[in-house]
C-alpha cells in the first residue's frame, strides 16, 4: 500500500530508501575516520621510517582490545600503496595470542598523520596520530575518530618515564580521560 500511495506522488520508495541509505553511510564513514575536537595529526610524516614494529605502553579501554597483553603492531607499505597492519595480543583469560591483519590509508596527503585503518572489511575507523618523535621515530601517540580512542606506542617495550608523562598530560590537556589509561605489559617472549 505504501508503495502505491508513494509512487502516485511520484515518489519512488526503493529509490528515496538507497538515496537515505548512501547519505546514512557516507555521515557513518566520515564519522568513523573523523579527527576529535583540538586533535591536530603530524606534519611531515615519512611512512617508511614509521614502518616496523611497534610496542603499546598505553590504551584507553575498548572492546576489540579488551584482556590483551604484550601488545604489538607491526607496520609495512602494502603494494596499492597503503600500509598492512598486524596487531597481536595476549589474552590472559584464554591464555592464547590473538592476532588481527588489517589495511590502512591515508586520508589526504601522504605526509600527514591522518589515516583510516580497516580489520572489518568495508568498514574503516580513523588513526590519527597525533604526536611523534620527529627525530627517531621512537614514540608516537594516536587517536582514533573521538576521545574514547587513544594509544600510545613506542619501538621498545616501556617508554622513558618523563616521555610518558608528558604524553599523558598532553592527551589530558587535549580532554581525553587519560585516569582511566591501561598500561600494557610487556614480558620476554
Amino acid at each position: 500500500m505504501l508503495r502505491l500511495v508513494t509512487a502516485s506522488r511520484g515518489i519512488d520508495p526503493v529509490n528515496s530508501f538507497k538515496r537515505l541509505f548512501c547519505i546514512l553511510s557516507v555521515l557513518l564513514v566520515s564519522a568513523c575516520t573523523g579527527i576529535p575536537e583540538g586533535v591536530s595529526p603530524v606534519t611531515g610524516f615519512d611512512v617508511n621510517r614509521y614502518t616496523g614494529n611497534w610496542y603499546e605502553i598505553a590504551r584507553l579501554d575498548h572492546s576489540f582490545e579488551r584482556g590483551l597483553q604484550q601488545v604489538t603492531a607491526e607496520y609495512s607499505v602494502r603494494e596499492d600503496g597503503g600500509i598492512r597492519v598486524i596487531n597481536r595480543g595476549y589474552d590472559t583469560k584464554k591464555q592464547a595470542w590473538q592476532q588481527a591483519e588489517g589495511k590502512a590509508y591515508f586520508i589526504g596527503d601522504r605526509d600527514i598523520g591522518r589515516l583510516k585503518v580497516s580489520f572489518f572489511g568495508p568498514f574503516y575507523g580513523a588513526y590519527n596520530i597525533m604526536e611523534l618523535d620527529r627525530d627517531d621515530y621512537q614514540y608516537a601517540m594516536i587517536s582514533g575518530p573521538d576521545k574514547s580512542y587513544l594509544w600510545i606506542l613506542a619501538r621498545t617495550p616501556t617508554l622513558d618515564q618523563a616521555i610518558l608523562d608528558r604524553l599523558v598530560n598532553q592527551a589530558a590537556d587535549l580532554g581525553f580521560d587519560s585516569e582511566q589509561l591501561i598500561y600494557v605489559e610487556h614480558k620476554d617472549k
